[in-house]
């Protein structure tokens, strides 16, 4: 497949245009009207007649002249509510921020898009180019399930890839059978009764409630999850109250927890849900625990993602891609695919602070940079990992 890359670097300042035009105007959740339409844009620029299938959600199809499977590319669209401190030319200027690479996703399979174009008779089945909003919120894949995305055609595989700061420019990592987190986002929202702070006894604190909940909840993971199952319980706001002297009516806290494991994430919520109640009650107080989303702990499909990884080291060379089989603890929304059918999830090497001073800060910082150098191999990669697979499962 050099002649792929070949053809996909030819590509480089276009898709760089692209990328750069998606960065500097970023949108949050769900609703992404200006990124929808440039996208749709593109794929009609390109020859495509794309759909719009759900809220933001894009499909179009390409087929072969060869009969055979059909297989699913994605990329998520959507950015973060970051304010956007990274030194380059086209940052972004309200107040968002494509901190976690949705920007350079969409543009990959932008890229592939005008490849599968070039190569239409090498394909034997069909491609199923899918744009997503709101990965961040997790709950874009499953409103793209629900519109029926795995249907007319019926998809029979999906793919998806992901770019990783931190790790050398080009490298492929490939994980095996589970190697995401699942990740339930949760709130907890603790009632009491307002009063001034010079006369506490004539109210009920719940910022008292909620801190002595904080506290309690940290021994869920401590205490009633074995250390052999990978899990964690975070609580990352904490708000409750306008005024120094003044003790308010509610708090409201929101977290995540984190498990490879389904059914430990139930049994971990539901300790939440216990803790919070009883805690706020023997305080005077309410609490009542909910969930906001989730998605699921990533499967990757062992058998197609060693074949995927095959494929990719005929690209990068052996050296380049690496194989694993356990993973962190980060969480994506394309999760939801891998339970309906197979699918091979890799994450692309954006590049080490040792290649650029610039590069190397996690995901989700307001400083991250990505490395603009790999847009073409991203684009190659899903093009040959489908043209491959159709191939060998025709």
């Amino acid at each position: 497949m050099v002649q792929i890359e070949e053809a996909a670097k030819e590509l480089k300042q276009d898709l760089v245009e692209i990328r750069r035009t998606i960065h500097k105007n970023p949108e949050v959740g769900p609703a992404l009207p200006q990124t929808k339409a440039f996208v749709m844009g593109k794929l009609k620029e390109y020859g495509y007649e794309p759909k719009e299938i759900c809220e933001s959600g894009i499909v179009a199809v390409i087929e072969g002249e060869k009969p055979g499977k059909t297989i699913l590319l994605r990329a998520d669209m959507d950015a973060l509510k970051i304010k956007e401190e990274a030194p380059v030319p086209f940052a972004s200027e309200n107040n968002c921020m494509h901190a976690c690479g949705h920007d350079m996703h969409a543009t990959m399979l932008l890229g592939a898009a005008k490849l599968l174009k070039k190569y239409q008779n090498e394909i034997h089945g069909t491609v199923k180019l899918v744009f997503q909003p709101d990965e961040e919120g997790f709950t874009g894949a499953k409103a793209m399930l629900k519109a029926g995305v795995l249907e007319s055609p019926h998809v029979d595989a999906g793919m998806a890839l992901h770019v990783n700061s931190g790790t050398p420019s080009g490298m492929v990592l490939c994980g095996l059978g589970t190697c995401m987190a699942g990740c339930t986002l949760f709130r907890i929202r603790v009632k009491g009764i307002g009063c001034h702070g010079a006369m506490p006894e004539t109210g009920v604190d719940p910022i008292n409630i909620a801190a002595h909940i904080f506290l309690s909840l940290q021994e869920i993971i401590a205490r009633e999850v074995p250390p052999t199952k990978p899990a964690t319980l975070t609580i990352g706001k904490f708000s409750g109250g306008k005024a120094p002297n003044i003790i308010p009516e509610e708090v409201v806290m929101e977290g995540t927890i984190r498990t490879l494991d389904v059914d430990l994430a139930k049994q971990i919520f539901k300790r939440i849900q216990e803790i919070s109640s009883q805690t706020a009650e023997l305080f005077r107080g309410s609490a009542e625990v909910t969930e906001i989303a989730s998605a699921p702990p990533l499967k990757n499909d062992k058998e197609m993602t060693t074949e995927m990884a095959g494929y990719a080291r005929e690209i990068c060379g052996q050296e380049k891609v690496v194989v694993f089989e356990q993973g962190g603890m980060g969480s994506e929304d394309f999760a939801s695919y891998t339970y309906e059918i197979p699918c091979s999830y890799l994450l692309l090497g954006a590049g080490t602070a040792a290649e650029n001073e610039l590069y190397g800060k996690p995901m989700h910082n307001d400083h991250v940079v990505f490395n603009e150098d790999i847009l073409p191999l991203g684009s190659a990669l899903l093009v040959s990992c489908a043209l491959k697979w159709l191939e060998n499962h025709a």
